[in-house]
């Protein structure tokens, strides 16, 4: 059996084909994931009024992916909007918040992408580089190198110091959030990819799902994701076994 990884969904005003909004995941994540041998499904954003259910919500599913999106209000992190900044919806912000509050209490494997990061360490309380300035790498919409830090899960779980990432954003981690990491960089400094010292959750700012076909760096992300997913229902098929043992061994 496949292990159920669950897609973030996105707001969508309109769809080819659908007479009304939706809720949608990007194509390349789905087929990422299941490449890597995992069954993606679409997490339904529902009203507020449903995040307090939320953590019973993803305890059912072994595995997350945070994906990308437009950008983060920075009032989540404490700042006035700037020129450059455009948020999408308030109640996206609401539901990504929620989910990376919650996977980090259950310490739930998670893969967060681009503004999954920056959700991520908002959530932690750290704050974004609004608008990155033009310097020596560009981020939106390009190719460019990325060096994993020596000694990080990361580096160990690629086998590369360096690699070329798909990146497309103008934000990026200014004061990085409690119990991260940084895992990796690009030669401008910009954080890359951090890390949670407790949680299961490994998180990138580039996009790995674009180049998940023909990239290995790439391709191991979401089968590192689907890995730890698998781990995780296993041992909680162990747990069901024993706990059923003791309730046989006490009725006897």
């Amino acid at each position: 059996m496949r292990p159920t990884i669950l897609v973030v969904g996105r707001r969508a005003a309109s769809v080819s084909g659908l007479r009304f909004s939706a809720t949608v995941a990007a194509e390349a994540v789905c087929e990422a994931v299941f490449a890597a041998g995992g069954e993606p499904l679409v997490l339904h954003g529902a009203d507020r009024s449903a995040l307090p259910e939320l953590p019973r919500r993803l305890a059912g599913f072994a595995g997350v992916v945070l994906p990308g999106g437009s950008d983060l209000d920075p009032d989540h992190y404490g700042q006035a909007r700037g020129p450059e900044t455009e948020p999408d919806h308030p109640e996206q912000d609401a539901l990504d918040l929620a989910v990376a509050r919650a996977v980090l209490a259950l310490a739930l494997p998670t893969l967060a992408i681009c503004r999954g990061l920056q959700v991520v360490n908002a959530v932690c309380g750290g704050t974004l580089v609004q608008h990155l300035p033009p310097g020596p790498v560009e981020h939106l919409g390009t190719l460019h190198p990325v060096t994993a830090v020596p000694g990080s899960r990361l580096h160990t779980l690629l086998g590369a110091a360096s690699f070329p990432v798909s990146s497309y954003h103008h934000q990026a981690v200014d004061r990085l959030g409690d119990g991260l990491v940084v895992s990796a960089r690009s030669a401008d400094g910009c954080v890359e990819a951090v890390e949670h010292t407790a949680a299961d959750l490994l998180a990138v700012q580039w996009h790995p799902e674009d180049l998940a076909g023909s990239s290995r760096q790439d391709a191991a992300l979401f089968g590192d994701l689907v890995d730890r997913a698998q781990a995780r229902e296993a041992h909680g098929r162990k747990a069901q076994a024993r706990e059923s043992q003791t309730r046989k061994e006490v009725a006897i």
